[in-house]
């Protein structure tokens, strides 16, 4: 068979900025850029989901739905994609079918045309209900495999998935390394074998984090995968993505060749690097390159906003203790990937461990719905010792977590009332109750611009460096608690 150009999806719009700038990117910065971005030629670009659909509320003061309306008008020639966390959307939760369904139907309404996804533990139950409903909706329905190592994550175990998912309705498969831990030549045998198992399109996703980016794109390229995730070059590297000139340059001429053009690549680029300027308060995370990534599986977007909750809690210098605590308390969970939400999950119990001195001290409530079973099947069977600790003798559920839940729409109509404009609004409330109330009510006030104007250079301030002190008073430990119980807004 005759090797097709490698296509190209850029992350620009959601996962760079997600990874490098805590998801801070106003909808008003991306606009100028996109006639030239609609006229590149890409696979898709992803511009929506993710930590992007509550940090627009929450930090910007930005309704996520007129960003994905806004952000369709001016890319009328290029997919616009999204991330979709499975049953629990763009939250850290499952939501009941009803709200999944109107969800899924409203944004591709509003502009989405592929949806990515993908469950924090591959547990493909948790996935079937939004592959059905975008699938229904005229979307093209992209199934992800979260990439990750434990001896519950082997190579003819991500292949059975993979086959399932096809079977189950996927016009496309992405491999979803969140945390850049695939290896160039472990790229090369999983893309093979998918692409010998399955008949449908095959896309690869990592970070550059642990620095071999590039070369894994370049062995998977080999291999015949159909597209991989890049990043504009100024918003590339670090915790984001391989950059996407990079790759282009480095397979012109082979059969491979991507077609796009350089020169309209580097405008591209310009534009972001000048506008990266803006948002310098909110660097953070990985600059270069994290070989403890191999070690501790942390993906990009959750590192730099680990980095900015510990510096919050004038804790940054215990950063390294934290990062050695994730993998313990990994294994004793039953090895899931580190995704949203269940990397938030992990990455606040290693916290509280470490600050406050005692392990398993405090458990989040979102660590006793895990062991419960109410986000899923875990990889491995949890600790016998850590569930005890944690459930005593109550034992966890068998089903589709989902299957629990009563339908929430009319509820939440009914709650947030005249506020909603829309049923948007509604799926908005539904999702994020405390921060959607807040955020229909400066709109209806007309406030809402000033008070994020306020709020953004509030927290620029607040992200300055403070010198590390430790304060093992009860007030500081509820600040902990505090702390850990949003540890997940803007992770990836």
């Amino acid at each position: 068979m005759e090797a097709q150009a490698l296509r190209i999806t850029d992350t620009m719009l959601r996962d760079a900025h997600q990874s490098l700038l805590a998801t801070r990117m106003r909808t008003d910065d991306m606009l100028p850029i996109l006639a030239k971005a609609d006229a590149v030629g890409y696979h898709s670009l992803e511009t929506w989901g993710g930590a992007t659909f509550d940090a627009a509320m929450r930090y910007l003061a930005e309704d996520p739905w007129e960003r994905a309306r806004r952000l369709k008008e001016r890319l009328p020639r290029t997919p616009n994609q999204m991330l979709l966390r499975g049953q629990n959307l763009v939250g850290y939760k499952h939501y009941a079918d009803d709200i999944v369904e109107r969800f899924i139907l409203r944004a591709r309404a509003n502009g989405i045309d592929v949806f990515r996804i993908f469950d924090s533990l591959n547990d493909v139950r948790n996935m079937a209900w939004a592959m059905q409903v975008a699938k229904r909706a005229g979307g093209h329905v992209q199934a992800g495999i979260c990439y990750t190592t434990s001896p519950a994550h082997t190579l003819d175990a991500f292949i059975a998935m993979a086959v399932e998912l096809q079977r189950m309705g996927a016009d496309s498969i992405c491999i979803k390394d969140m945390a850049a831990l695939i290896t160039p030549y472990a790229a090369f045998e999983l893309v093979s074998r998918l692409k010998a198992e399955l008949h449908v399109p095959v896309q690869l996703h990592t970070h550059y984090t642990s620095g071999m980016g590039t070369a894994v794109y370049v062995k998977a390229a080999e291999a015949g995968v159909d597209v991989v995730d890049t990043a504009i070059s100024s918003l590339a590297l670090g915790s984001s993505q391989p950059p996407t000139e990079t790759l282009v340059a480095a397979l012109r001429g082979s059969p491979r060749d991507t077609g796009l053009d350089v020169d309209l690549l580097a405008r591209i680029a310009a534009y972001f690097a000048d506008i990266r300027k803006k948002y310098k308060a909110f660097e953070g995370g990985v600059s270069g390159v994290d070989v403890r990534v191999l070690q501790y599986q942390i993906p990009g977007g959750m590192i730099s906003n680990l980095v900015a909750q510990l510096r919050e809690q004038k804790a940054l210098y215990r950063y390294d203790q934290v990062l050695a605590e994730v993998p313990r308390v990994r294994a004793e969970l039953g090895y899931p990937p580190l995704v949203t939400p269940t990397s938030q999950m992990v990455a606040a119990q290693a916290t509280l461990n470490v600050l406050l001195g005692e392990r398993y001290k405090l458990v989040p409530e979102e660590i006793r719905a895990y062991v419960k079973g109410l986000y899923g099947r875990p990889p491995a069977p949890v600790d016998e010792k850590i569930r005890e600790m944690i459930l005593g003798k109550e034992q966890p559920i068998e089903g589709r977590p989902a299957d629990l839940l009563e339908p929430g729409y009319d509820k939440a109509a009914a709650e947030i009332g005249a506020l909603a404009r829309s049923e948007e609004d509604v799926l908005s409330y539904a999702l994020f109750p405390q921060v959607a109330r807040s955020f229909l009510e400066h709109r209806a006030k007309g406030t809402a611009p000033h008070e994020a104007a306020a709020e953004i250079a509030g927290q620029a301030e607040a992200h300055q460096e403070r010198a590390p002190t430790e304060d093992d008073s009860p007030d500081h430990q509820m600040s902990i608690w505090k702390m850990t119980s949003r540890i997940g807004y803007g992770w990836r």
